[in-house]
């Protein structure tokens, strides 16, 4: 009943809007979107009023990127429903991009798959067996209509690779099988020289600080890393890894920082989640000799030029 009534306060405020006219430019602009975490946390967001915040500041941030008439594509890293992947956090994921008019690349994170429905007793997430991963991963690829979890794109010169997580069991919260490595490392072979960016839920070890009780620890960045540290060692046209699942702010140290630099080559761009009043969303301008950075704040209408960085398309 709580799910029901939660999908209809969502449901109530969605707004439809018209699609924009792409303006002819000299890059290609990507929105990241950082854990939507739709429609919002139960135990983040517990007075109603609040609620009605969080999800208001989220249909702002649809209603922004409608209105950007330079945006290329939108890429969502992760975590796309609130909790535990059950069907009407889905249906409202659903809706909430339904009326997106951008094309959207999707990546699953761990809350869109790896859990059981319910809290444990502790209130805790307790993680599924492998039949209700493998449910819940085809509910994600049905629901947003995805041939396959993980896949290649090109725009303009660069290469983006979306990588899931898709493993049934795991010993870490978020890992890739050898079967996707090899995945990976085949598509990195077969574009040598041309700048990639990979986009997927865990980032890279050590490029947070340990903030926080989950940031740098073994569950919060990508897994197994030492084979992709060996992967990532081999492919020189990677230039920016792009994830979500820290919940970094834009207004931590660390969201923007050289500690941010995986073995002082790869970027790895952290991406604020979107279950809060104040959301950030970092926007990826791709040019033919640089990839530039900016973060926006969609409660002010601010752009937010101290975290502007710039990245070379190749290594230099």
């Amino acid at each position: 009943m709580l799910k029901q009534k939660i999908l209809f306060l969502f449901l109530l405020v969605l707004l439809v809007c018209l699609p924009t006219v792409h303006a002819q430019s000299d890059y290609q602009r990507i929105v990241v979107l950082g854990d939507p975490h739709l429609p919002f946390s139960t135990e983040r967001h517990l007075d109603p009023d609040r609620q009605n915040r969080v999800v208001a500041a989220k249909i702002k941030v649809r209603d922004d990127i409608n209105a950007w008439n330079d945006v290329a594509l939108v890429a969502v890293v992760g975590d796309l429903v609130a909790e535990t992947g059950i069907e009407p956090e889905y249906e409202t994921a659903r809706l909430y991009f339904a009326h997106l008019n951008k094309p959207i690349a999707l990546v699953d994170g761990n809350h869109d798959f790896a859990y059981t429905d319910n809290r444990g007793p502790t209130g805790n997430f307790p993680r599924g067996d492998a039949a209700s991963r493998r449910l819940k991963l085809q509910r994600f690829r049905d629901t947003f209509r995805m041939p396959s979890l993980s896949y290649v794109k090109t725009l303009g010169n660069y290469l983006l690779i979306f990588i899931s997580a898709e493993m049934e069991s795991s010993r870490y919260l978020l890992q890739y099988s050898p079967e996707q490595l090899h995945w990976l490392r085949t598509q990195l072979e077969r574009h040598p020289g041309q700048p990639t960016l990979i986009f997927t839920h865990p980032p890279l070890k050590d490029t947070l600080s340990r903030y926080n009780k989950y940031a740098n620890t073994p569950g919060f960045y990508a897994q197994p890393h030492e084979e992709i540290d060996q992967l990532l060692a081999d492919y020189p046209q990677i230039r920016l890894w792009v994830s979500g699942h820290t919940h970094t702010p834009a207004t931590n140290p660390d969201f923007a920082a050289p500690i941010n630099w995986y073995n002082k080559r790869i970027l790895n761009l952290h991406n604020a989640d979107m279950d809060r009043e104040t959301i950030w969303t970092n926007s990826i301008f791709l040019y033919d000799d640089q990839i530039v950075i900016k973060t926006f704040n969609h409660k002010t209408g601010e752009w937010l030029a101290d975290l502007e960085r710039a990245v070379p398309a190749l290594p230099e």
